[in-house]
């Protein structure tokens, strides 16, 4: 079994930062790339931004700029730090991994539960 925990979400006013962290734990045999999601209720799930295990990172255009994501290989961790925060930003988090099991399984989408960020004007 494969868990993803995130934590760091929370309350900010606009202008100011957070920083999320997620850990994949459980059986782990390699992780690919990692992840940060949001959701809109009632809209599907955007890429925030996304990283290889080598360290290339693709961007939302809304918050490039403001958003840097960075991992751990060793820790098994993804972290997003948020910056000049606006109440847009206002949203559930989810932290995703594409993790395989063993040597010779497949690669699958694993998700955390989600963190809420709120951003007051």
């Amino acid at each position: 079994q494969v868990q993803l925990v995130e934590s760091g979400g929370g309350l900010v006013q606009a202008g100011g930062s957070l920083r999320l962290s997620c850990a994949a734990s459980g059986r782990i045999f390699s992780i690919n790339a990692m992840g940060w999601y949001r959701q809109i209720p009632g809209k599907q799930r955007e890429l925030v931004a996304s990283i290889t295990s080598g360290g290339s990172t693709t961007y939302a255009d809304s918050v490039k700029g403001r958003f840097t994501i960075s991992r751990d290989n060793a820790k098994k961790m993804v972290y997003l730090q948020m910056n000049s925060l606006t109440p847009e930003d206002t949203v559930v988090y989810y932290c995703n991994a594409r993790i395989a099991t063993n040597w010779n399984s497949p690669v699958y989408d694993y998700w955390g539960q989600g963190t809420q960020v709120t951003v007051s004007s």
